[in-house]
């Protein structure tokens, strides 16, 4: 059996199209269920969206438990608790199959993720075996309290404190949560809370209708309107010993793992989302006429229409690699005799920088895909009238939660070089031979001639760009390096843009071997063009790094090394986005 990746060693290690999973491998029966899932949405949420919006009075929990009929809110939930039983890529393939669904759609990944999720993986037997079934079936729902006034991407700050009683029964909990999904309908708060005087969290289980747990009105929100959000008071909160979940101060570590999945899930998410803009961009612009023929002939929105596409297929592409990255990681620890629910969290928190790379990468994705889907609208676009208005707002939030995008950028970097630091990666020899190379004199000409021989060659380039900037950094900053956050969130994107570039690579080398290259020539098209654009950001962003903590010769060593790093072959971009586009108008929805 092949050893499966590590987290993080995309940097270091070669990657090949066999080792991935891509979207065109879906069985038939996941297929089955993305159908139900849009037939759900079509029926039951797009129908409906200003009920929803306008919080009419059990709206979302008609339709959770409408949809936990359908078994959806247990994918992920074995089978002798009520659920579907199905594998990591499975809960992956339903989240991106709801994601369109605005805010029901974060209502269903609050339940379903955050909400279900600690008691699963962290409960003993006899909380699973209380809860699991009843949040499965939507007979309960369920919400996660950790953020407060105080205390939001510096969680392990917050104020709520739990005494034990004196007859040692309960726990009594006082404190305030804020922007706390879902819990207006709860009916099981998942607690963060410190113990006496404790360093870490311990987490809850706290259910609807304890004497002195109060709500706050619904939030007025930007978007995602129709979820309900809102603060949650606990006032001498008794809550029984046995509710207590897993072990003391271990809430901290319940809450960055839950967090981990969380991240990932939601770039699933948006990928849903994504899809569904592209496809209500194109149907206008085919259907809107100015100067007597229909806006998709245009140049302009062709190449909006194209560039949204690439976007949408990076954004995929690179998802589903992370997802059977985790799901390996996850099958080799199941065959080692370790448990499913550990197993799974294991598996996660070895690629928790790819999770929090692929928030970032979605969430900004979706914002540009519906930025430029208002901008195809036009004027309507900017009407409440129109679905495109409503996926602007809605998706703004993305960015901020399941930690924010700056937040996610630095944790990328800080967990791969922790990793390097424990000796599970090595990341030093490679920056050691990249700076070797810096100084010996560059190879010209290629010796493969293959259809991607200059991708390939710019990817591996792209590695060695990030080498040289975070090895360097290492170097000179050490123990400041922690401070220096926009050096960090330089290497964080160099890092997201290279891992994009070579899943979307990866993947159209695999739709080729399946179908060969006339059936692939749009996903070479974006490939290329892709990969083109990389190039200037990885160069950009390089040097704003290197400028920053590096000066003199070496500096100009070093930036004279990016650039070569950062060459490419030219591209006919403007060929390859109208040939793209093309293929979508005509469609009339996004087909890839």
């Amino acid at each position: 059996m092949k050893k499966p990746i590590k987290g993080g060693e995309f940097l270091i290690k070669e990657t090949k199209p066999e080792d991935i999973f891509i979207a065109e491998e879906w069985s038939e029966e996941h297929r089955m269920i993305m159908q139900t899932c849009h037939d759900f949405l079509e029926t039951e949420i797009l129908p409906n969206l200003d009920r929803m919006d306008n919080m009419e009075e059990g709206f979302m929990e008609g339709v959770l438990k409408k949809v936990g009929e359908l078994g959806l809110l247990g994918v992920s939930v074995p089978e002798q608790y009520g659920g579907l039983g199905l594998d990591f890529k499975s809960s992956m393939l339903s989240a991106e199959a709801l994601g369109s669904g605005h805010s029901f759609s974060v209502a269903y990944s609050a339940h379903t993720g955050i909400g279900t999720l600690p008691i699963l993986y962290y409960g003993n037997d006899a909380q699973k075996e209380k809860y699991i079934p009843k949040l499965a079936s939507g007979e309960w729902m369920a919400c996660y309290c950790l953020t407060e006034p105080s205390a939001g991407s510096d969680a392990n700050s917050g104020k709520t404190r739990a005494t034990l009683s004196d007859d040692g029964k309960h726990y009594v909990l006082n404190g305030q949560k804020m922007w706390i999904t879902n819990s207006g309908f709860a009916d099981i708060f998942v607690v963060f809370a410190k113990i006496d005087d404790d360093k870490k969290l311990t987490a809850f289980i706290v259910e609807k209708g304890s004497e002195g747990l109060e709500l706050n009105p619904e939030e007025k929100k930007m978007g995602i309107k129709g979820s309900s959000t809102r603060q949650v008071f606990f006032n001498d909160v008794k809550v029984p010993v046995e509710n207590m979940l897993n072990e003391r101060e271990m809430g901290f570590k319940i809450a960055l793992n839950i967090l981990n999945i969380g991240r990932i899930k939601l770039a699933g998410a948006v990928l849903g989302a994504m899809k569904d803009t592209i496809t209500d961009s194109i149907k206008y612009a085919n259907e809107r006429a100015q100067f007597g023929r229909p806006i998709s002939k245009y140049g302009a929105i062709r190449h909006k229409l194209a560039e949204q596409a690439i976007r949408t297929y990076a954004v995929e592409s690179s998802i589903y690699r992370a997802s059977q990255n985790i799901q390996d990681a996850i099958d080799g620890l199941i065959a080692d005799g370790v448990d499913k629910e550990e197993a799974t969290l294991k598996g996660i928190e070895e690629f928790a920088a790819e999770c929090a790379m692929m928030k970032v990468f979605g969430s900004e994705g979706l914002d540009f895909v519906v930025d430029e889907g208002v901008q195809i609208h036009g004027g309507m676009g900017y009407s409440a009238e129109t679905r495109v208005e409503r996926a602007y707002r809605d998706s703004r939030i993305n960015r901020i939660f399941e930690g924010t995008n700056e937040i996610n950028r630095i944790l990328t970097v800080d967990m791969i070089l922790k990793r390097a630091m424990k000796g599970e990666l090595d990341l030093m020899g490679p920056a050691m031979a990249v700076a070797n190379e810096l100084t010996s004199i560059p190879e010209f000409g290629d010796s493969d001639d293959g259809l991607f021989a200059a991708e390939h060659k710019a990817v591996a380039n792209f590695k060695k760009c990030i080498l040289m900037v975070a090895g360097s950094a290492v170097q000179k900053l050490m123990q400041t390096m922690a401070k220096e956050q926009e050096i960090l969130m330089n290497i964080a994107d160099m890092a997201m843009y290279t891992y994009a570039c070579e899943s979307v690579l990866l993947r159209t080398e695999k739709i080729i071997a399946m179908k060969g290259e006339a059936e692939a020539k749009d996903q070479i098209a974006m490939t290329k063009t892709w990969i083109y654009d990389c190039a200037d950001r990885m160069n950009k962003i390089g040097k704003d790094a290197l400028n920053s903590f590096v000066e003199g010769d070496e500096l100009r060593m070093m930036l004279m090394g990016l650039k070569r790093f950062t060459k490419t072959d030219g591209v006919n971009v403007k060929a390859t986005r109208q040939q793209i586009a093309q293929t979508l108008i005509d469609s009339g929805k996004y087909v890839y």
